[in-house]
């Protein structure tokens, strides 16, 4: 009988021809391999978690046809297998000149465990992604954050259940202890194996490659959107540590990933690839997130300097996890400042890009995206998840004869269920979807679209599907759970 891994594969790219492959073994396995288009890799070590050794093998490939490529894992002569009991898989690979085949998704996993006794099929929208890919096979998987949700660390943990029932000076002033940390890094080993090993879920992992991008709940819920002096305390940092490393090893894939823009040991993982004629950009917004800003001066650097020297041509998309253009909630935000709940509210309303702390990096974000729009003359499409509704969003430039426009696609979350009837209510009466001018000449607009058949806001779980058609238009599909088709062509 095969040996299992504890985790993996986990499918991953960094360039046009460079596909990777992560899996988790115990200390038993020695020099793993994964053979593969006839070849056999040899896997290097990465890291170590409390679940095992993280492992790394990298494949060069390269076809000018479609090819679906078969791949397995061995160790020492004996092949090894997944949680399921399978030890063979395989990916496709489009051809040099074929468009590709996205699947976008976000907030997979439940903020509050009591969701998923009540969520009577938590993983359908996967099972809809497995049965879409043996239909028609995706390229790429585009993941926006929140791949895990870690927010029962405070339930789960006791060091942290009796941390919180301190008062809060006296949180500030605890030191992380070595029974604590051990806790952490134990609670988040743990939470990737048993999420990442459910079924339909692993399969697709293992049979699809991705490119990820954390969100708050990767680490806990608000992440970056706490007072400073909480944000900075002992604790908070030692599960950011915790997370973080656990992130870069299993969602980046090793700090020696290709596509990362900075490849220093602390920082920023926003990264790039470019992929069958796509730029692909995904922009790390938690590492470095804090009240008064979304992303630090050098990740702009480096955001900037791949903006105006490697993105010159072909078609951008941009995965950020938090949507830019939204509902404007600073009504609400207005009137929490004021009362004595700001507190406790605070996170909720200063993760929104349109919170006031946030808008003048917001509009630089879309003012850097709209010059590289007119300088590349190729579709620009903002990616998000964390609202848990899907929808569509247009920032419209018509200060030229050339009018630009960028498109958001908002899709969530592919198992975290949508706000009640009640809850999309209360939304509704502190928050507007009005018509926002960005300049003062009125000429730079940012409005949401209604996506055919649906109303303007999918109050569903989803996923999104993007493919170029006959038409050059980039058709956008909303696979959602329920009778609605909704979809959407990008000029």
């Amino acid at each position: 009988m095969p040996d299992k891994l504890i985790l993996g594969p986990i499918l991953g790219i960094e360039s046009e021809r460079l596909y990777t492959v992560v899996f988790i073994t115990d200390e038993s396995i020695i020099q793993p391999s994964v053979q593969c288009n006839g070849e056999s890799v040899d896997a290097s070590l990465i890291g170590t978690i409390y679940s095992g050794i993280v492992w790394k093998a990298t494949l060069s490939l390269e076809f000018d046809e479609s090819t679906s490529v078969a791949y397995s894992i061995s160790s020492q002569g004996s092949v090894l297998s997944d949680q399921l009991g399978i030890s063979n898989w395989e990916f496709y690979v489009p051809g040099a000149n074929e468009k590709p085949k996205f699947a976008y998704a976000s907030c997979n996993g439940f903020s509050d465990y009591k969701m998923l006794s009540t969520t009577e099929q938590p993983y359908k929208l996967w099972t809809d992604l497995k049965d879409e890919h043996a239909n028609s096979p995706f390229s790429l998987l585009l993941l926006g954050g929140d791949q895990v949700y870690a927010d029962s660390i405070w339930t789960q943990l006791t060091s942290l259940k009796a941390w919180n029932e301190l008062e809060r000076t006296e949180k500030i002033k605890r030191k992380a202890n070595q029974t604590m940390t051990t806790q952490i890094d134990q609670f988040f080993s743990k939470l990737y194996v048993e999420r990442w090993n459910k079924e339909p879920i692993a399969t697709m992992l293992a049979s699809i490659p991705s490119i990820m991008m954390w969100d708050d709940h990767d680490i806990f819920d608000g992440w970056g959107s706490y007072p400073d002096d909480l944000q900075n305390c002992e604790v908070y940092k030692a599960i950011f540590a915790s997370a973080k490393k656990h992130f870069e090893l299993l969602q980046i894939r090793g700090s020696n990933n290709g596509a990362l823009l900075r490849t220093t040991p602390n920082g920023h993982f926003s990264q790039a690839i470019k992929f069958r004629g796509y730029n692909i950009l995904a922009l790390d917004n938690r590492s470095e997130r804090s009240l008064t800003r979304v992303m630090s001066e050098t990740q702009w650097s480096d955001i900037m300097r791949y903006l105006d020297k490697t993105c010159d041509q072909g078609d951008l998309l941009v995965l950020t996890a938090v949507p830019v253009v939204y509902r404007d909630f600073s009504f609400a935000e207005s009137v929490v400042d004021s009362t004595p709940w700001e507190e406790e509210l605070t996170d909720d309303l200063k993760d929104h890009w349109r919170a006031k702390e946030h808008e003048g990096e917001r509009l630089r974000l879309i003012m850097r995206l709209l010059k590289n729009a007119r300088r590349r003359k190729g579709k620009t499409v903002l990616l998000s998840g964390d609202v848990h509704v899907g929808c569509l969003g247009i920032i419209r430039d018509s200060s030229s004869d050339n009018v630009i426009n960028i498109h958001q696609i908002v899709s969530s979350g592919i198992i975290h269920p949508a706000p009640t009837y009640l809850q999309w209510l209360g939304i509704l009466a502190v928050t507007n979807d009005d018509l926002e001018y960005l300049d003062e000449t009125r000429a730079i607009t940012a409005d949401m679209l209604k996506p055919h058949g649906s109303n303007k806001y999918i109050r569903a779980r989803n996923f999104v599907t993007l493919l170029e058609g006959s038409d050059k238009k980039l058709w956008v599909n909303w696979i959602c759970e329920g009778k609605d088709k909704p979809s959407y062509p990008l000029q």
